[in-house]
């Protein structure tokens, strides 16, 4: 059986000169990687006690939904500004040219509920540092993060320094 690293397309020198490009799509379409993307991420937070999922668009939900549905649990949606149709909540980040921000529906997380973040990748951190203070806004307790890859020299794991952070794969560079 492959590893799960094997499934993970590297393109140097995207989309800037310099970069190695982890594609995710690749794992996505091969039957074997997906199930072992899913599984090896689902496994890594096996013994964590949570009562929802929370994934962001548009990775997050392919990852999240299947360990939600696995555990049956609640899988809640964070999306780019102005695609939620209720009232939300919202949170700005910088990105590495401009900023983004992202919404969440504001009933779809209780106070006091356990969440655990599911996310394709994890680099400087914005945007799970984002999702876990529009978690906490509205009372949520993030009792872990898991990704299918962390680009540790991105150091975003510093950046959310004190939340539990488990990732499938973990490339030392950028």
């Amino acid at each position: 059986m492959k590893k799960l690293e094997e499934y993970v397309r590297s393109i140097p020198d995207f989309p800037e000169e310099g970069i190695i490009f982890r594609d995710v799509t690749s794992v996505l379409q091969d039957a074997d990687g997906l199930h072992l993307a899913i599984d090896t991420m689902q496994d890594k937070v096996k013994d964590l006690d949570y009562d929802v999922v929370v994934g962001p668009e548009s990775r997050g939900f392919i990852f999240g939904t299947p360990i939600a549905y696995n555990n049956r649990k609640p899988f809640v949606l964070i999306r780019k500004k102005g695609k939620l149709p209720c009232e939300t909540i919202e949170r700005t980040y910088d990105l590495e040219y401009g900023t983004a921000t992202i919404e969440m529906h504001k009933d779809s997380i209780k106070p006091g509920q356990k969440v655990l973040i599911v996310d394709d990748l994890i680099a400087t951190g914005g945007t799970t540092e984002a999702m876990i203070k529009l978690i906490e806004d509205l009372g949520g307790i993030v009792v872990g993060v898991v990704v299918m890859i962390e680009l540790a020299g991105l150091k975003g794991r510093e950046k959310i320094a004190g939340y539990r952070l488990e990732s499938a794969i973990c490339y030392e560079g950028k």
